[in-house]
């Protein structure tokens, strides 16, 4: 038997074990590993039917998705490769069984659903998850899981991509029995029981393809398909595929299985070669990719993280707790006032009241959270957490008060982290006397939602921690991107030029809600103005107050937010910033505004003008990317893909297009330069080009081959 299966013959059953670590993906090799086991055993007189399982920790996870990325480039055919597997199993004269542990995902549950019947373990999911990737299921995926599931769950899965719980697939029939027990082996013995059950009760059995009678009618399906649109439409706002395989489920229900088949290759093939596709795999293999640390090897030791510690319980510390909590990790969490103190716990105990609503928690998960988090006045306990972290005021003084006073009283070798969005972490070091354990951990608001954790080294910052720090965010269940110690760090220091070139188009004479308007439509979750009244523009405001070196003698300053801040509009909070706000936090241009913008203008000299939104989208896109050229020639962002990876999970970039790195080679280098090169000569020093910029585009080259240059190096 060939590499990637384990075959085995026991009590009349063959089973074949799916042996491809980690996760059993569809490697070239193991499809035609299975289609040899099964005419193996269809060969063996002595076999009555046959187990597909996976070993080590899964089922079959799913296609691999390198693979993909062969085929649109040329270097492979289609091939169809899982189209023999499934055919084998479902084609067998022995009736034959998938017994699935951990997650049957995409051509996992495809090949799954190829089989006559699915026993699975009560903690086992299933799912299509396809979309997530730019495509739709490739192999019969959309055509045979609503002839198991029905029309309405199927649509869903397809749709939104997102797995179901075995109890919820038993339940509508994907899967035919819940296995007793939790492990693997107790999946193999229920798997054994079954599979005798089938064969005494005799053939013939059935075959997916054939099944008809879930696909409801015209009339009856017409509301599913409606409603699975509008709510792609609005959940899946810009995606092509959800929509997509929407079409392809529906093609099920209209069309005999081998023209609806055909129908579903149309389709994933059109989704396959699109440019979102190619942008969210990227986005997949870059998210993987931050993770390589070339100076830090994989085999770096890692601190213990048993206990932590946050100082601060306001809206950032209050989260972070609640992270910690989350994985398991008691925290302390400490306020200077009782009144700071019971506001913080009152927010977090309203947080994880409205996750249980969703549905997302129990109450009892819940409890048990919130008995892990213990609040404080006082640094008592604080010597037995192996992390501290800082989440107090954006000052310098403060936090480095806050971290004098960590080096007193926490242990040898406790990773002292801050929650810093802007400052250096290596002037909060040398408030202690062991920069070596400072670490900077940026948390994203709200930060028991969201997915980014910026991981920033300090100049002393050790190895250990930095590895330690990489392998907590995983922890944590965040994505851990590595920052040098600049300034704003990746995100922040990216996101400044972005924002100034949305207020100086107002100033020009954009409208407000125009320039939001056209960000949005490009696909960013917010506009640049209104995120900045969320987040407050006394933020901003503070900052370059406190630096005024970012705006030297010439250098343009975003004078309009400054007055609005003067004016006490700092945003929703405040009921007016950019926006007037309504008791419902709805936003309305507001005429004090146009007379800021009018006066800002007329004192600089400005003509305001009619701006069109090409303009608009180019002059804030742009920026972004000549600043993320600017770091990753400095070396503070370590890969492109990096710099993508911030934006997508820390900054509402549209996943389909990749990040901003990614867009800027969709767009061609070249034309990105041109456009930066126009910009400067009309708005000054603030537009000049990054040499990496310039390197690039003069050699018609990309972000991404930057990346794989710099990947062989590091590799040699």
């Amino acid at each position: 038997m060939p590499e990637f299966l384990d075959y085995s013959v026991e009590n009349e059953i063959a089973f074949l074990t799916v042996n491809n670590p980690p996760v059993n993906a569809m490697s070239p090799g193991v499809p035609e590993a299975i289609v040899e086991g099964v005419a193996r055993a269809e060969a063996d007189d002595a076999v009555r039917a046959i187990v597909l399982m996976g070993a080590g920790r899964t089922f079959i996870a799913g296609a691999d998705i390198k693979e993909f990325g062969k085929i649109t480039s040329g270097e492979k055919d289609r091939g169809g490769d899982l189209f023999p597997v499934i055919n084998a199993l479902e084609d067998s004269s022995k009736p034959t069984i998938a017994a699935i542990h951990g997650a049957a995902l995409g051509g996992g549950l495809e090949i799954a659903q190829g089989c006559h019947y699915r026993i699975a373990l009560a903690s086992a999911q299933v799912g299509q998850p396809e979309v997530k990737l730019g495509i739709i299921p490739g192999a019969a995926g959309t055509q045979r899981l609503p002839r198991l599931a029905g029309v309405e769950l199927a649509v869903r899965m397809c749709a939104m991509g997102d797995p179901v719980k075995a109890k919820v697939a038993h339940q509508a029939g994907i899967l035919e029995q819940i296995a007793g027990g939790a492990t693997p082996e107790d999946l193999r013995t229920s798997a054994s029981v079954f599979a005798r059950e089938v064969v005494e009760r005799g053939g013939p059995h059935p075959k997916t393809r054939e099944r008809n009678d879930k696909l409801g009618d015209e009339a009856a399906n017409a509301p599913i398909f409606e409603a699975a649109r509008a709510t792609a439409a609005k959940k899946r706002r810009g995606f092509e595929a959800p929509l997509a395989a929407i079409e392809a489920v529906e093609a099920a229900t209209k069309l005999p299985f081998d023209q609806g088949l055909k129908r579903e290759q149309e389709i994933f093939l059109r989704c396959l070669y699109s440019d979102q596709s190619k942008a969210m795999i990227h986005a997949f293999f870059a998210e993987r990719e931050v993770r390589k640390i070339p100076d830090v090897p994989k085999d770096t030791p890692q601190r213990e993280i048993r206990k932590a510690a946050v100082v601060g319980a306001g809206t950032m510390g209050g989260g972070i707790a609640m992270n910690y909590a989350n994985a398991g990790i008691p925290v302390l969490l400490k306020e200077t006032t009782e009144e700071a103190l019971e506001r913080g716990l009152a927010t977090i105990a309203k947080n994880y009241e409205r996750s249980i609503a969703r549905g997302r928690f129990t109450e009892e998960w819940v409890e048990q959270r919130l008995d892990l988090i213990t609040p404080t006045l006082t640094y008592d306990g604080f010597e037995e957490a192996d992390v501290v972290t800082e989440a107090v005021f954006e000052g310098m003084e403060l936090k480095k008060q806050v971290f004098g006073e960590l080096d007193a009283v926490a242990k040898p070798g406790a990773i002292l982290a801050s929650n810093t969005s802007t400052l250096s972490i290596d002037e909060i070091a040398s408030a202690t006397k062991r920069p070596q354990d400072v670490i900077g951990h940026h948390f994203f608001s709200p930060a028991n939602v969201m997915r980014l954790l910026e991981i920033v080294r300090g100049a002393d910052t050790a190895d250990d921690v930095i590895a330690t720090s990489m392998a907590l965010a995983k922890r944590l269940r965040k994505v851990g991107v590595l920052a040098g110690n600049c300034f704003g760090f990746i995100g922040n220091r990216m996101f400044g030029p972005y924002r100034r070139e949305s207020i100086f188009l107002a100033e020009e004479g954009a409208a407000v809600s125009r320039i939001d308007q056209v960000l949005y439509d490009f696909g960013m979750a917010m506009g640049p103005l209104a995120v900045g009244d969320l987040a407050g523009l006394d933020v901003g405001w503070r900052i370059r107050q406190e630096h005024p070196e970012h705006f030297p003698e010439g250098v343009r300053r975003p004078v309009s937010e400054d007055r609005l801040c003067e004016m006490g509009r700092y945003g929703q909070k405040t009921g007016s910033g950019w926006y007037a706000y309504d008791d419902k936090r709805r936003p309305s241009e507001d005429p004090e505004v146009q007379k800021v913008l009018a006066e800002t203008a007329a004192e600089a000299g400005i003509e305001q003008r009619d701006i069109d939104d090409a303009e608009i989208l180019d002059r804030c896109l742009y920026a972004l990317v000549n600043e993320g050229a600017h770091l990753l020639g400095e070396g503070y962002a370590l890969r492109a893909g990096d710099v993508d990876v911030v934006y997508l999970n820390g900054y509402g970039f549209p996943a389909y297009r990749g990040g901003p790195m990614w867009f800027a080679d969709t767009v061609g280098l070249p034309r990105v330069l041109e456009r930066v090169r126009e910009f400067e000569a009309s708005h000054g020093q603030a537009w000049k080009p990054a040499p990496l910029l310039v390197e690039l585009a003069e050699a018609e080259s990309s972000f991404a081959a930057w990346d794989r240059g710099r990947a062989q190096k590091a590799g040699a």
